[in-house]
Order: structure tokens, then sequence, then C-alpha cells
């Protein structure tokens, strides 16, 4: 059979599909009489060859317009058929996500699973993206990416034509149902940008309107929620939600203005247990204690039971306080708890709040372990526990 590259033709109609790296040339060649259709197929960009293969052949010339436009309809239907694939930077562009988020979906809760190309780059197909997509609307109806994330995809669509129109993630409200103050918008910027100074200042100006109370319930606590949901849906990355931690840590240690503390305060030991490796829970509820005039010792993060009712022991502790972040589903937590209550005397308070308290609400109930569902709570009952003992 004649070679329609080398051979001379009395004309050849070429096109060309690339699929995974894989180049698929298709020649319709005229030769004299006959009209010839033949595939070549490459590898990469060095073109390696790999195969030709012979389609099929008509010997009517006259036929041979008729077979090259029915050719080139087959071949739009064949291009049709075929899942393409689709890099990253696409895949973000049509389902209105970062590229970062997409990683952190994909890494972090398995929402979807795109093929690697030899070089180990992500490839979607339309279904991925189209699965991205109602991820997306989901999240921003309220949902979080956790409960959705491995959701079928039917599921998902009807989940979104029952649910009421999406709007974005909310700020969360506090307990009074108050609309949140502007500095939560403008934290939440400093924070992306990585601004320390203009964090730091947001804070002072937000003390200066609420005062202490009034900073940690109406701005801080609030926005140490946000900056969670966002870090939790992969709108911001790890980095992020640690400097924020480390500046309003900084921010508040350095401010901190007892009102009434002298040598007969009480003494609240505060801490994260092991396993526990957020922090801003538990500065939050050390600088709530000390502008109630509590003596606070803050012992920091992911420590052993033993350690922590060591503290306590030492300085007589009237409360134990504990924030429990994240993971929510850590098996050793409820035995570091029961170990925690056995050491402390029985005098001694244990409280436990924070975003992750709630999965472990059994266990606190039944080790009688006080639950504050919200800064506003701990700063009730901490004034309670002030009242000296009878």
């Amino acid at each position: 059979m004649p070679d329609p590259i080398t051979t001379p033709t009395h004309g050849s109609r070429t096109r060309l599909k690339c699929t995974r790296n894989v180049y698929h040339v298709y020649i319709l060649s005229h030769i004299y009489n006959d009209c010839q259709l033949f595939v070549y197929t490459f590898k990469g960009r060095s073109n390696t060859f790999l195969r030709h293969s012979p389609i099929g052949t008509y010997h009517n010339t006259q036929q041979s317009d008729r077979f090259y436009i029915c050719f080139c309809s087959l071949f739009v239907y064949y291009f049709t058929m075929i899942d393409m694939q689709h890099t990253i930077r696409i895949a973000a562009k049509r389902s209105g996500l970062s590229p970062h988020v997409i990683r952190v979906w994909e890494k972090r809760y398995d929402a979807v699973s795109p093929n690697r190309t030899d070089t180990n780059r992500r490839r979607y197909s339309d279904a991925e993206i189209e699965r991205l997509t109602l991820l997306r609307l989901a999240t921003e109806a309220g949902h979080t990416i956790s409960s959705v994330a491995q959701a079928p995809t039917d599921k998902l669509r009807t989940l979104l034509t029952d649910a009421p129109a999406a709007n974005p993630l909310p700020v969360r409200k506090t307990t009074t149902g108050t609309e949140s103050p502007a500095e939560i918008e403008s934290a939440l910027a400093a924070i992306r940008e990585l601004n320390a100074q203009e964090l730091e200042a947001i804070l002072g100006r937000a003390a200066l309107r609420y005062g202490q109370h009034g900073l940690l319930e109406n701005v801080v606590a609030r926005l140490a929620a946000l900056v969670g949901e966002r870090w939790r849906a992969g709108d911001l990355t790890a980095a992020h939600e640690h400097f924020a931690s480390a500046v309003i840590r900084n921010y508040l240690m350095r401010n901190a203005r007892p009102y009434a503390q002298n040598g007969n305060s009480p003494l609240v030991v505060v801490a994260t247990p092991a396993g526990q490796l957020h922090e801003l829970g538990a500065v939050m509820a050390a600088a709530a204690a000390n502008d109630l005039g509590w003596q606070v010792i803050y012992l920091g993060t992911s420590l052993p039971a033993a350690e922590i009712a060591g503290a306590a022991l030492q300085n007589r502790a009237r409360v134990v306080a504990l924030s429990l972040v994240f993971p929510g589903d850590d098996p050793s937590m409820p035995l570091e708890l029961e170990n925690l209550r056995k050491l402390l005397p029985a005098e001694t308070q244990l409280v436990v709040g924070g975003r992750a308290a709630e999965s472990y609400a059994p266990t606190l109930t039944h080790l009688g372990i006080t639950h504050t569902r919200t800064l506003g709570e701990f700063y009730e009952l901490l004034e309670r526990l002030r009242l000296p003992r009878k």
C-alpha cells in the first residue's frame, strides 16, 4: 500500500488529535483513483513514532469528497465522545475555584481523583470539573466541604436544586444576633496579605471601640470562626491560619489588662490537650479570664493529661480550661479527658470549649465536664466561679 506521506497524490487532508500526550494524526489521501484514510500515532513532544494504521479505502474518485465530508462528521463526533482532559488552570477557571482550593479539596477530602500525566501533572475530565462546580455551589449555600465532598454527583445536583439560592460564606453572628462589625472583613484581608502590622492596627482600633470584652467576643471570636471555616474550605492555607493565630495571640498577651487581680484572685490553667495543635481558642480563653481578673497560667498546645494536671495541682487551680478545635474525631481524646478528670481534685472545675468540643459531647457529659459553647458562656461561667468559696 502506498505511503500517503511520501507517495505523490492528487491531494491529502489532515486532522490532529492529542490525548494524554499522544498525538493521533488522521490523514485522508487521494491516491490516484483511491481515497485512503490513515491514522499515525506519535508520543510526546519528541514526536516519537509509534504506529500507523489504515482505516479505510474508497475506489471511486467521484465519491471522495462525499467520503471526506462523512469522515469529517465522524471525526467531529469522535472528538465529542472523547473524555477530554484539562489542566488545573482550566479546571479552576471553569469551576470558579482557585487551583489551591482544588488541590486542598482533592488532598484533604478526596473530592475528585484526576488523572496524572507522565510528568505527574493533574488532568481533569469534564465530569470532574462539573463536580467541582457543584461542590463550590454547595459550600456557598452553607454546606461544609467535609459534609458534601463524598456525595455522589447526582445527589449534589439534587441538593442544589432543593436548596435556596446560594450565598457567599457567611460571617457568623454572635448570640445577640447583631451584624458582624466591619473590622472582620478588614482583618480577613490583612490575614490574606499576611500583613501583621495592619492586623494589629485593626485589633487596636476594635479594642478602643468595644473594650477588651467586646474585642474578644465581637471581633476575635468571630474572626477565629471565619478563619477556621475558610481554612476547612481551602480558601485560606494553613500558613494563613497559623499567621492569624500568632498575631492575635501576641496582641492579646501583650495588651492584657486585668482589672482586679491580686494574690487572692482565683487561678485558671489554660491549655489544649495532646493532639490539639490549634491554640487560638485557648488564647481567647486565657485573655477572657485575664479580663475578669483571674490569675492565668497559659501552658500552650498539645500537652498530655499528666502535665496539665500537675500544673493545676501545683498552683491550686480552681479551673482548668481546655480548647478543642481540630480534629474532632481523635479516638484517643476520650481517654485523655478521662485521665485528666481522674488526676484533678473533685473541686477543680474542668471546662472544655472550642469548635470540636461538640464532637466529644457524650464523653463530656459522662465525665461531668462543663462544656461552654461560646465565649460568652465561658465569661458567664468564670464570673460565677470567681465568687469566693464558702
